[in-house]
């Protein structure tokens, strides 16, 4: 439902001051600053790394007091350095107002009955569930469930999972990814590259456009890309949401098992593999779970907090107007209880300290630099990544530079420390001319770009480029790859796994025996592709048939 209104009085108690900042700390609270050098160099990036993935930033929440310090101390860093304030009213920061809804677990329920008969699961190891309605009380009782295939209505594929059926007050089922995942041969969708229909953000914004009161995933590992381990972390905790928005919300978002899953098939006389296989061929048809019925209540502390993005930049020389965008996100997963009574602190050294060291790489270097760029350029570190994107939504809703003078941009995250490698990742690769710009300047040292190995995993919709992607501005992802200079693939590939198994866990700590030359060389060459830009009167678009150009031509016009 539509909230924005509905919110304002029950949030009236909790409100925070917008724009408030967080109250001064003392000297030694938190990191401190230390000189760096104007080039690139391994200290560096070892010193900013270290800082952002202090436990005294308690895992960078946004909202939190001690994860909102390390958006001071990226502004404090960026002031440092040089750059000029590039946020609200001559500050480093641009405010985003958010909502924070936390679920109290010992008065919160969910459950499926089959035929009188609950399922009886189990919180977190068997069901993850939450609200994104900024509301006190959510309650759905006995909600008819139906199985809707993908949940997917994408009229240029000739694709519509709610064909002829009404879903209001209903419960739908659905698989991750999208068809074309399933039957990469068939031609369907993006074969096993992603589309944003497979992302589960989609999947909840068209169920509640389709009108249904709860909406359920089948978290299956190959087709989402990552563990159960990572459904749990990501939401369970304190959410969050872009407060003053009208967008319409499910009732009741859930993840469930697909152990789960089989046996409430199975009970209700169905097979959910055979199924599975069916919703991934054209005409497929919803199927009722019938004797099924979801039920849920959750009470929900609410709060309205402010956060912050953080900008800096150094003004161009001869067209100050047009803008190049470095973006990394600054926030994690902040603190968490396990089972076990313990607090956890999530303080994603690699994700994302590594991004925002890499900007904060490039901004001294543009920022010493002897010639300034005939452009300029903006760098920005945005919040809430991790909650679905909200700090670079928010931006790209409100730019602090107008999108159609923004020339393009680079998204770094989650950099992994192989050191020196051959190859550059590029998510997306080949979708715009700023990959051939990149292209060019790898190729002159050496370097060669590469796809990402695992298009099915949907990796282009999944951080905070996206945001202005799906407005029109041609945009970049990229990082170092895996075939180390000196020790090839295999060592690469060892570190991804190890980091893979690290990711949205407690254990994506800073180690200081990381290899860190291969940021060094990296950054050369980001830096170099940004000059490219910067200094020629050229605006890249997307490349012709891309999903944005049309997007990019008509901001132009």
């Amino acid at each position: 439902m539509g909230w924005a209104g509905a919110a304002a009085l029950m949030l009236a108690a909790c409100e925070a001051p917008q724009g408030a900042a967080p109250a001064p700390q003392q000297a030694g609270e938190f990191p401190g600053h230390q000189e760096t050098s104007p080039g690139f160099a391994e200290a560096d990036f070892r010193y900013r790394i270290e800082a952002l993935a202090d436990d005294r930033f308690a895992g960078r929440m946004p909202g939190d007091p001690r994860g909102e310090a390390s958006a001071d101390w990226i502004a404090a860093e960026m002031e440092r350095i040089g750059l000029e304030p590039a946020g609200e009213n001559g500050t480093f920061f641009q405010s985003v107002p958010l909502i924070e809804s936390t679920k109290d677990e010992s008065r919160s329920s969910f459950d499926i009955v089959i035929n009188g008969e609950p399922m009886g699961l189990h919180g977190r190891r068997d069901v993850t569930y939450w609200s994104q309605d900024p509301v006190e009380h959510v309650a759905v009782e006995d909600s008819d469930m139906v199985f809707v295939g993908y949940g997917v209505v994408a009229p240029e594929y000739g694709w519509d999972d709610y064909a002829g059926l009404d879903v209001t007050g209903k419960t739908v089922v659905m698989l991750v990814n999208d068809p074309g995942y399933a039957r990469p041969e068939a031609g369907r969708f993006n074969g096993r590259a992603m589309t944003y229909y497979g992302r589960w953000t989609y999947k909840f914004e068209e169920a509640a456009r389709q009108g249904a009161a709860g909406a359920i995933i089948v978290h299956q590992t190959a087709p989402a890309s990552y563990g159960w381990s990572i459904v749990e972390n990501s939401w369970n905790g304190p959410q969050l949401i872009l407060d003053g928005g009208d967008e319409s919300f499910v009732p009741v978002q859930s993840w469930i098992q697909e152990s789960v899953a089989e046996r409430l098939f199975e009970a209700v006389g169905l097979d959910f593999h055979a199924l599975a296989e069916a919703a991934a061929e054209p005409g497929f048809a919803p199927v009722p779970l019938n004797g099924a019925s979801m039920s849920s209540q959750m009470h929900n502390d609410l709060r309205r907090i402010n956060s912050r993005n953080v900008a800096g930049r150094v003004t161009g020389a001869e067209r100050p107007d047009e803008h190049l965008i470095y973006l990394a996100h600054w926030d994690h997963l902040g603190e968490r209880t396990a089972d076990t009574g313990e607090v956890e602190i999530f303080n994603g050294a690699i994700d994302n300290a590594t991004g925002v060291a890499m900007i904060l790489e490039l901004a001294e270097a543009f920022a010493s630099a002897d010639n300034r760029p005939a452009r300029s350029v903006m760098f920005v570190a945005v919040t809430a990544e991790e909650q679905g994107l909200l700090g670079s939504e928010y931006y790209a809703r409100n730019p602090l530079v107008p999108l159609n003078q923004t020339v393009g941009g680079f998204n770094f995250d989650a950099l992994l420390p192989t050191g020196p490698v051959r190859d550059v990742r590029v998510v997306g690769l080949g979708n715009s001319q700023m990959d051939d710009i990149l292209r060019e300047e790898a190729q002159a040292r050496g370097r060669v770009l590469t796809p990402e190995p695992n298009p099915e995993a949907g990796s282009f919709y999944r951080s905070d480029h996206i945001s202005l992607a799906r407005r029109g501005v041609p945009m970049i992802y990229a990082s170092g790859g895996i075939d180390h200079v000196e020790f090839g693939r295999d060592h690469g590939a060892a570190i991804a796994a190890d980091y893979r198994a690290r990711y949205h866990q407690p254990s994506d700590e800073f180690n200081p025996d990381w290899d860190f030359s291969g940021y060094v060389v990296d950054a050369e060459l980001f830096y170099a592709a940004a000059r490219r830009i910067t200094d020629s009167d050229d605006w890249p678009n997307w490349h012709e048939g891309n999903e944005f150009r049309a997007l990019r031509d008509a901001m132009m016009e």
